[in-house]
């Protein structure tokens, strides 16, 4: 495929829309827009550039004309995905990162859970890891969610969702306001996934939709934990009834390592409490007991970890 060719096919879905945020990852990026450009299903793909300074941008716009290119200016994390699910125009959007990639066939199998299930908001996907083409250990989390939920259900009913993963309804995404600005990124999807559930949605796992992941090297380890605790314990103290709050606090002090970015996060959580008490809504019994029933395997989880 030439640099200003995209696949053209009679499987051409127009339901979804891909949106992928990215900052610094020129060459990441650019083989994820030829993995998207040749999908059969020839979605829209937006791309939020959370200021990049190696000339990410000026790249998307050369060889990938086709691609709508939002350039905010700075990095807004998560929150680049908000502005481009403005300019969505389609009933349901793909997310996915710049180093992630849908399978032929996914995005249409996705759009047709969608389409059946009125009360689903989103699917998750399967990821495979690449270049070995092997499960990501997440997967198995998803697989054997254990929130119960009614029949209709295309698949395990989910508490969240990763959203380099994940096919949502715009709409719904809108209406709950989109990724908190707070959370910016790591595990941002936490607080979206319960308001959420607390607005009457429902979230699956469907096994039959996969996407790759192959993980970028280009990535600040520390401050992503740093921004994975501060935001568990924002969450929490936002979202959950006191006592829970309190015990799922007590035992990240006495999990997480005691190095210098664990105490960043917890300071940096603390620091945001008079925010976290004026903006707190717990959500309502049915989805706390969901959320109950994950703290569980969360805390077995391999995926889910803050150590270094």
């Amino acid at each position: 495929m030439t640099d200003h060719e995209r696949a053209v096919s009679e499987n051409e879905d127009d339901r979804t829309t891909v949106v992928v945020i990215t900052h610094n990852r020129r060459a990441e990026l650019l083989r994820t827009l030829e993995k998207l450009a040749a999908l059969p299903e020839a979605p829209p793909v937006i791309v939020t550039d959370n200021g990049s300074t190696d000339g990410t941008a000026e790249a998307v716009a050369e060889r990938h004309p086709w691609v709508t290119l939002l350039r905010p200016g700075r990095n807004l994390g998560a929150v680049g995905r908000n502005l481009a699910v403005e300019r969505v125009r389609t009933p349901y959007v793909a997310f996915c990162d710049d180093d992630s990639w849908w399978e032929p066939g996914a995005l249409a199998a996705a759009a047709d859970l969608l389409d059946r299930h009125a009360r689903l908001a989103a699917v998750t996907a399967r990821i495979l890891v690449e270049p070995a083409g092997t499960e990501d250990p997440i997967v198995a989390e998803l697989r054997d969610s254990p929130i119960p939920g009614p029949e209709w259900l295309p698949g395990p009913a989910l508490g969240s969702f990763l959203a380099a993963a994940t096919v949502l309804r715009a709409d719904a995404f809108r209406a709950v306001g989109g990724f908190s600005p707070r959370l910016w990124l790591g595990g941002e999807e936490e607080l979206l996934a319960a308001d959420l559930a607390a607005a009457g949605w429902w979230l699956a796992y469907a096994e039959e939709l996969t996407i790759h992941h192959a993980p970028s090297v280009a990535r600040d380890a520390a401050l992503r934990r740093a921004h994975g605790i501060r935001n568990t314990l924002w969450f929490s103290w936002l979202r959950r009834p006191v006592g829970v709050a309190l015990r799922r606090t007590v035992h990240m002090v006495r999990t997480v390592p005691w190095d210098v970015t664990s105490v960043r996060g917890f300071a940096w959580a603390v620091a945001g409490v008079p925010w976290v008490v004026r903006e707190r809504r717990v959500v309502p019994p049915e989805v706390e007991s969901r959320l109950r029933l994950l703290d569980e395997a969360q805390r077995r989880s391999k995926a889910r970890r803050y150590g270094p």
